[in-house]
């Protein structure tokens, strides 16, 4: 039997018969991953796969610096099959981190290869896989499409022309929708001169004059209809921290007009204006129905000297922790709720310790006002966390303090075509913890509530929560 199998990753009966009678073979709507909407739309070949497996790839960076491979076949100029054999090696170390188990479901599913990647069938493996990316179904789209794919949401800058997202959409022949989502990570921006000037090219495009936070606010809802009429149905954001403070319209005023000409603020008041814009951007999502994602807790680009040499998402980051999160977050979503500015709400902690204070404030903040069941949802488990351990600890703190029922699953959050075996890797992980629950006696067999529970979380909960239609 191959190392991938049907009972890979699940240890009971119970949840074997979920992940093949029901997981398995579900389609999937990626609703937030990193994935370039210009190399899906230009869909061309990939030249090997040290292309497609180690180009922009810090999780496996980070395991191959672990395993003292010189920065040369890592992010330097060595050739590919130098690159590709280094990783082998790193591979062949890596039993007990998910690297280990992605990569082989990666082979299997998109290569029909299962044999074990090593230090000694490198040569091979990359022969083979090098042979078979010169076909066109191993093109981007047809990736996508082999992948079951149903949606995919990029990530980008209010500042987008979102070009390409318009070519894929008017292109009838490929069907996956290629969506956009708003990333305003730049309205947070700590240091005054560079916030001006990306509000600069923000009233640039917008053909307006940003002089007041009322004007900004005019400019950002003109970038979010752009986004709307794109087909944009989500917004993300990407805090270190979560922090809330009230500030009147006046106090909100002086703050903008300061930063905004490049002075520099205290950290009362910046916190003051970074919570005058979150509920602005949080109204303006509740009045459009789209969702807003928090993806908050790392702490990024810590080392320095890698930072200048190679620049930013290089593999240096960090989960991070935080004081008072707690009655931040509360006092944040209770701000946006006094407002009538609470949409459709993810909250992604990356910092597990935190799992049950995230799932206990959502809990707060639910009601059937936006036609969906718990439209404050706890999010997946997420870059260090979309691991076994990781994910399984999401879902309990989940299914101890909301309804499991109602999770919206697993998103890909990956830069890479063939990162779609995490969606499977998370539903055998489902599988295995429900069934586990079957069998002992915790929950009843009931295939009809059991059957509709994996569907819902693995795909139809996430098709009703957005609405792509």
């Amino acid at each position: 039997m191959s190392f991938i199998n049907d009972r890979f990753m699940i240890n009971n009966t119970a949840g074997a018969e979920l992940y093949r009678d029901v997981a398995k073979s579900l389609p999937i709507i990626d609703y937030h991953c990193h994935l370039s909407a210009q190399e899906i739309a230009e869909n061309n070949k990939f030249n090997d796969i040290t292309e497609l497996w180690l180009s922009g790839d810090h999780y496996k960076w980070r395991a191959m610096r672990a395993n003292g491979i010189d920065e040369r076949f890592i992010t330097g100029d060595a050739l590919p099959e130098e690159k590709f054999k280094a990783w082998a090696e790193t591979v062949e170390a890596s039993f007990g981190n998910p690297l280990y188990h992605w990569t082989h479901l990666e082979l299997h599913h998109y290569f029909d290869c299962d044999d074990l990647l090593d230090s000694k069938n490198w040569h091979e493996i990359m022969l083979h896989c090098n042979r078979l990316l010169q076909q066109d179904d191993f093109r981007p789209r047809a990736l996508i499409e082999r992948s079951k794919v149903e949606v995919i949401c990029t990530t980008d800058s209010p500042l987008d022309s979102l070009e390409y997202h318009l070519r894929l959409q008017q292109d009838e022949s490929f069907k996956t929708k290629v969506l956009p989502t708003f990333r305003p990570d730049e309205f947070f921006e700590k240091q005054p001169h560079a916030f001006s000037h990306f509000i600069d090219e923000l009233a640039a495009l917008t053909h307006s004059t940003i002089s007041s936070f009322a004007a900004f606010t005019d400019a950002v809802a003109q970038r979010i209809d752009w986004f709307h009429e794109a087909g944009c149905r989500i917004s993300d954001h990407g805090p270190v921290e979560i922090h809330y403070l009230y500030g009147d319209e006046e106090e909100v005023e002086a703050i903008f007009s300061a930063k905004r000409q490049g002075e520099n603020i205290s950290e009362r008041d910046r916190i003051v204006l970074d919570s005058a814009i979150f509920v602005m951007l949080a109204k303006a999502y509740k009045a459009r129905q789209w969702a807003m994602q928090i993806h908050f807790g790392a702490i990024r680009s810590n080392n320095s000297n890698m930072l200048d040499a190679l620049g930013i998402n290089t593999g240096f980051d960090s989960i991070t922790d935080q004081s008072h999160l707690a009655a931040n977050l509360n006092q944040l979503l209770d701000a946006m709720a006094k407002g009538n500015a609470l949409p459709k709400t993810i909250l992604y902690n990356l910092n597990a310790s935190y799992n049950d204070v995230v799932a206990t404030t959502i809990a707060n903040f639910q009601s059937a006002q936006d036609g969906v069941k718990s439209p404050i949802q706890f999010g997946s488990g997420w870059w260090f966390n979309d691991t076994r351990r990781g994910m399984e600890s999401q879902l309990n703190s989940l299914a101890d303090q909301g309804l499991l029922m109602n999770f919206i699953g697993m998103l890909t959050d990956s830069r890479s075509l063939v990162s779609y075996t995490r969606h499977d890797y998370f539903r055998r992980i489902l599988c295995n913890l429900i069934g586990g629950w079957v069998e002992r006696g915790e929950v009843p067999n009931n295939k009809e509530i059991l059957h509709r529970m994996i569907r819902n979380i693995c795909h139809d909960n996430a098709e009703k929560y957005f609405d792509f239609k």
